[in-house]
């Protein structure tokens, strides 16, 4: 029975036991890498108490991550077209660490700042999103939809479990030293899981036999181009409609006098939802497309949005963050 089992991992066939084992692989990769987004927006207040800020002073660390982040994952996405996945992982896996070392042992905010926005950001974090979905992609054909669902729910994992724990974190050892033990976490586990991803993906031709592939000149009747470019607006429309509940929670339950630790649990809440809700939409665009998923999520998420206009007391803000 182990012979059979070990044999099948062995094997490079999409949907295998190998596919599944670095599908997890790549789920903990991309969950450690948002550690960085998460950590900023947590250390927001003691951060901008320190350096003499205000609130909107203090996210530039943010702003500058999710820049960094964009640019970085097409940087990343041109890179490990070209080159193997698991080096470039290995490498950005080091200067993600590495950068929260720099920011913990900030002597000025800006400093601080472009730690989060370059080593942390660009070419850190960035390695562990877009190019893990795009691998992971390449090894599953019938649970393609769930599969990339599975992944990419990695950042919302993120959103789960590390706020509460650098809450805590910083509590208890203070900003910079929160930091510094996430940095030395990052620069211990993140090279060790990139050894599952060495192995070379399987060619189209390896999946189906005599098939030839023809990618589609007007997908969705537009070109492709055309569907490409639309697709990054509503990205960047998406992705600015869910920060903004994020960045601020945390700090907002500070402002009503509800306490950080509440802003931190909420915000993991946000992200426990998150990761069933991209579950559930791989599983559903596996059944239905994901032009008609995208569709559907995006409605719902303008529904969700409005409910956070005429709440501050304690339990609502509970209630519309789930």
């Amino acid at each position: 029975m182990s012979k059979k089992i070990f044999t099948r991992f062995q094997s490079s066939e999409t949907d295998g036991l190998y596919a599944w084992a670095r599908l997890w692989a790549a789920l903990a990769i991309m969950t450690i890498g948002g550690f960085g987004m998460y950590s900023c927006t947590v250390a927001l207040l003691p951060v901008a108490t320190e350096f003499g800020l205000s609130r909107g002073e203090a996210s530039l660390p943010y702003t500058l991550f999710t820049i960094g982040f964009g640019a970085g994952g097409i940087f990343y996405g041109w890179a490990t077209s070209r080159w193997n996945t698991a080096r470039i992982l290995l490498i950005a896996s080091l200067i993600y660490g590495s950068g929260f070392l720099i920011a913990s042992a900030a002597g000025a905010f800006w400093v601080y700042a472009v730690a989060f926005g370059v080593p942390i950001g660009f070419l850190g974090a960035a390695a562990t999103f877009s190019p893990l979905v795009a691998d992971i992609s390449l090894w599953f054909e019938k649970r393609r939809g769930f599969a990339i669902g599975i992944v990419i729910s990695g950042n919302y994992i993120a959103g789960t479990i590390w706020p509460p724990i650098t809450q805590a974190l910083i509590d208890a050892l203070g900003w910079r030293d929160a930091l510094m033990f996430i940095g030395l976490f990052c620069l211990s586990a993140m090279p060790a899981l990139t050894l599952m991803l060495r192995r070379p993906p399987p060619a189209l031709d390896e999946i189906r036999p005599g098939v030839q592939f023809v990618a589609s000149k007007r997908p969705l009747g537009f070109h492709r181009e055309t569907l490409q470019g639309l697709l990054c607006v509503a990205g960047v429309a998406c992705c600015v409609a869910m920060s903004m509940p994020q960045v601020h929670i945390v700090a907002l339950c500070s402002d009503l006098g509800l306490g950080a630790v509440h802003g931190a649990n909420m915000l993991a809440l946000m992200m426990a939802a998150g990761v069933a809700s991209r579950l559930i939409s791989g599983w559903i665009s596996d059944k239905i497309g994901g032009f008609r998923t995208l569709l559907l999520g995006s409605v719902l998420q303008l529904f969700a949005l409005t409910l956070f206009l005429p709440f501050d007391d304690l339990f609502p803000l509970y209630v519309v963050s789930f």
